[in-house]
């Protein structure tokens, strides 16, 4: 079981080249092609509209400057790409979560930025791609370019998102040397682990139960802290299991993963 062919979203924010080095790496451990895609709609609500002196030569301007943001995203894929032979680049003039969800169709895994760089540019909301796309979503945040995966930890709550988020891990799951199935105790005692623990055996992965209590932090911060106490570099988690309205009006564990992991996420939903 692996990923054959990993997807790597590709903006122009300062994070974007790490993040392309790191999925080019996961592409050579997994022997996998990478599919790099941008897309940027023009604004073409910025342009006088009508039979105008200017109109024609505004709307090819704002065209073409989407076109020069697209070459240059290319450019950075290319780059940190690092000559690799199996590699493929997708563009186009679109929305880019849109452009994004029809493309993703071509892979086992899509690579997104945390999106907190600071550029808007080309971007995808990684909580929208999480609900959007239907395939796992690995959420990688700015500072990181490498993912060694050797030590794993999953965030467990008997959901169907969790479910799901352990069976699209599994090519990580089984190569890693240590992986750690956590649980968070909110008041209700710690969630039972013996299925999904002998799930992974017959998998052949060796994971250990580790139950956490919160003591007053939020659910996030204590799957955090455990996931740093076993020097784990990724958390797989099931994703807004209590739907996304809820959790952005009042808060949860999603949110805050993707607001403050240092460590990328592995989601699905």
């Amino acid at each position: 079981m692996s990923y054959a062919s990993l997807m790597v979203s590709v903006d122009l924010g300062d994070a974007a080249r790490s993040r392309i080095r790191l999925a080019g790496h996961l592409a050579d451990d997994f022997k996998a092609r990478l599919v790099g895609v941008a897309a940027e709609m023009p604004a073409y609500e910025a342009a006088p509209v009508g039979p105008t002196l200017g109109s024609a030569y505004c709307l090819a301007s704002v065209q073409e400057s989407v076109l020069n943001d697209l070459r240059i995203a290319h450019a950075a894929f290319d780059e940190a790409s690092g000559g690799r032979s199996r590699v493929e680049w997708r563009s186009n003039l679109d929305f880019p979560l849109e452009f994004l969800a029809r493309q993703s169709a071509a892979a086992d895994l899509v690579i997104v930025g945390r999106g907190d760089d600071g550029s808007p540019l080309l971007s995808v909301d990684p909580g929208d791609a999480v609900m959007r796309l239907g395939t796992p979503v690995l959420v990688v945040p700015p500072t990181v370019d490498h993912l060694d995966a050797r030590r794993v930890a999953v965030a467990w709550k008997n959901t169907r998102e969790a479910h799901r988020a352990v069976r699209d891990a599994l090519p990580f799951l089984k190569r890693a040397s240590s992986v750690v199935v956590l649980t968070v105790d909110e008041g209700a005692g710690a969630g039972d682990t013996r299925d999904v623990i002998g799930y992974l055996q017959a998998h052949d992965v060796h994971a250990t139960a580790v139950p956490k209590d919160a003591y007053g932090a939020s659910t996030a911060e204590a799957l955090l802290e455990a996931t740093s106490e076993h020097a784990a570099d990724l958390l797989v988690a099931g994703a807004y299991g209590h739907g996304r309205l809820r959790e952005w009006a009042f808060g949860g564990v999603t949110r805050d993963l993707l607001a403050y992991s240092p460590v990328s996420c592995l989601m699905s939903h």
